[in-house]
């Protein structure tokens, strides 16, 4: 079982909260909450599935301990969201200056009469000397 899935269920996480005290056998987890002990066991049995609990027979008691390692995935995903959002490539000011600038050179051309820009330049008495 995937170790999101495992989490899903509000039992689960109950039970794995109650393991990161320590760990605990299967009668006292069960006997903190309102459902059988068979049931506990399912949950268990997932959880050890998922990598969050190991377990380990003490005679005739499954003694139940928290794994931490298989917390990775769901910490590496909290840490990835907990990022902040990538800055965008520009400033807005930048971008703003830009816009005005592009404005000025539309308003610029716009301004100079057209006779001037399609004449030819003069050339200078020191280029014909």
């Amino acid at each position: 079982m995937d170790p999101f899935a495992a989490l899903a269920d509000p039992v689960r996480r109950e039970l794995l909260r109650a393991l990161a005290a320590g760990p605990a056998r299967v009668v006292d987890l069960a006997a903190a909450h309102p459902i059988s002990r068979p049931a506990v066991s399912k949950h268990l049995r997932l959880l050890t599935e998922a990598g969050l609990t190991t377990v380990e027979d003490r005679g005739r008691e499954r003694h139940y301990a928290l794994d931490r390692a298989g917390l990775a995935p769901v910490v590496g995903l909290l840490g990835e969201l907990r990022r902040p959002a990538p800055a965008a490539p520009f400033a807005e000011a930048a971008l703003a200056g830009l816009d005005l600038e592009v404005r000025r050179t539309v308003r610029d051309q716009h301004a100079t009469p057209s006779s001037q820009l399609s004449q030819p330049s003069q050339p200078s008495q020191e280029e014909t000397g």
